[in-house]
């Protein structure tokens, strides 16, 4: 079951954490979220509103991939609402730059544009 897999200090050394940010970051935001579904589910606490977070942000842009702006919309307003508690900075992730860059998706898509999907920046990424 993966809930024994995860350490009770961290997430950001769990595969399935570090697999689904990288499937998000390719543009693969359907595979993203069941990924990050299956790691969620058996969460409790903080951590499980977190992981619910990024899920809304892969399930947002994958409404966009699919030319729905109300439901990528209404999703990114649930991953900004969850996410916002853990700014700047959660299990490795620059949860700071994440919360930018979704309210500025955000408001691209109020206006029916195309938004560049939010990035999800792990620490050792965060260099470039």
């Amino acid at each position: 079951m993966v809930q024994s897999a995860i350490s009770p200090v961290s997430l950001a050394r769990h595969p399935l954490y570090a697999r689904g940010i990288q499937l998000y970051q390719a543009g693969e935001f359907f595979t993203c979220h069941e990924l990050l579904e299956e790691l969620w589910t058996p969460m409790r606490g903080p951590r499980r509103i977190f992981l619910q977070a990024l899920i809304h942000f892969a399930v947002a842009m994958y409404h966009q991939q699919r030319n729905n702006p109300l439901g990528a919309q209404r999703q990114l307003r649930k991953a900004l609402r969850k996410i916002e508690p853990f700014a700047p900075s959660y299990e490795g992730l620059d949860t700071a730059r994440l919360l930018a860059e979704g309210r500025a998706a955000l408001d691209r898509i109020m206006v029916d544009q195309v938004a560049a999907p939010p990035r999800m920046l792990l620490r050792s990424f965060l260099d470039g």
